[in-house]
């Protein structure tokens, strides 16, 4: 064997990262002895594996602190655990989401309930309405994107959904046009952190070969929303069309959608964890058994760092920009009939009542 002489480079690897790469410096600091090139390169190892440490997610510290029985995953296991997962976390995503859209479409079922009228909106101070919604939503979608990964998730979430269950109910105090808007902003920011909350729950909870089926699942909610809403706005119209209601239809929309939607974001947060880690439904080993089966996806569980290397291979990824065109081009006649699809079949002649029920049938094409 030979023996490594000043003007060789010695490489070390550290698992996981790139090589690690040593030369000696020759002439400049003299002859080095071998024994010292080793010692340097062993500092070196030492100090870059220090330095990636203290990024290690939840799930790999967890896992080092782990000193029971070996933790086998067995098909049995797995399927025990992805029901108890589902049984848990589906029913409450599913609703959060279709309250996502309902929540949105309100507007639409007041404007044929006499909302215009009772704030004195004129001109485009309705589609202005419709508007700022999207412009609170775009304003905050990124600052609550990063607390989404800089809090705990469910929490957070928990949060949103419940400030904007609050913010839907007291739309049904306001009288002018400025007090609406200023509604209808805030709502936008509250909502804007559903979907990337629910994308990262998903991610943190399934295999990558679980995701569609499950986001399919809680985005078909939308159409649930629509089905049930379009029935609550008929009921409530109907009803108060029959007896001298001293509140008008409009406002009990928006207080009955607000007032379950808070209770939802209250369910929220008992039963959504932040992680497997502090799952109140799993037993210790149960959690790191949850921890195990998305290890697949090699993508942790709860790093809070922001690593611009990973924000790189996003930007340059074209599934990305088929994803933002996808974005686009769907959310664009999205707008529209979320906030005038009530108005547009009342145009073709039907009375509220019969809008209200007809805008059901796309409720159930959407689901």
């Amino acid at each position: 064997m030979s023996t490594p002489s000043s003007k060789d480079a010695m490489a070390m690897e550290v698992p996981g990262h790139n090589h690690i790469e040593l030369a000696s410096t020759g002439a400049a600091a003299g002859q080095v002895t071998p024994g010292a090139d080793i010692e340097n390169a062993k500092a070196i190892v030492a100090e870059e594996v220090k330095k990636y440490s203290q990024d290690d997610d939840e799930a790999m510290k967890a896992m080092a602190d782990y000193d029971g029985p070996p933790l086998v995953l067995d098909e049995e296991t797995n399927r025990r655990l992805l029901r108890t997962i589902d049984w848990h976390m589906l029913p409450v995503l599913c609703c959060v989401f279709g309250l996502n859209y309902l929540d949105k479409t309100t507007l639409s079922y007041a404007s044929i309930m006499g909302i215009k009228k009772d704030i004195n909106l004129t001109g485009s101070e309705y589609s202005w309405l419709g508007s700022i919604f999207y412009i609170g939503w775009l304003v905050w979608e990124y600052p609550t994107s990063r607390l989404l990964q800089r809090l705990p998730l469910a929490k957070y979430s928990a949060f949103c959904v419940t400030a904007w269950g609050i913010i839907l109910a007291v739309f049904a105090t306001v009288s002018n046009f400025q007090g609406a808007m200023a509604i209808r902003f805030l709502l936008g920011m509250f909502e804007a952190a559903s979907m990337p909350a629910f994308a990262l729950i998903s991610s943190q909870w399934y295999t990558v070969h679980e995701h569609n089926l499950r986001a399919g699942l809680w985005i078909s909610a939308n159409g649930w929303g629509q089905i049930i809403g379009g029935l609550v706005a008929y009921g409530i119209l109907r009803r108060i069309s029959e007896v001298d209601a001293s509140i008008a239809g409009w406002k009990l929309i928006f207080i009955a959608t607000g007032c379950f939607t808070t209770c939802i974001g209250i369910l929220f947060f008992y039963i959504i964890p932040d992680s497997q880690l502090n799952c109140r439904w799993l037993n210790q080993r149960d959690r790191l058994l949850a921890i195990q089966r998305v290890r697949e996806n090699e993508q942790g569980i709860g790093n809070r760092h922001f690593k611009w290397y990973q924000f790189k291979e996003a930007i340059f990824d074209p599934l990305t920009w088929a994803l933002v065109a996808y974005g686009v081009l769907s959310d664009i006649p999205n707008g529209g009939l979320t906030n005038f699809f009530s108005q547009l079949i009342v145009g073709f002649g039907y009375t509220s009542q019969q809008s209200l029920l007809y805008g059901i049938p796309g409720g159930a094409m959407m689901a």
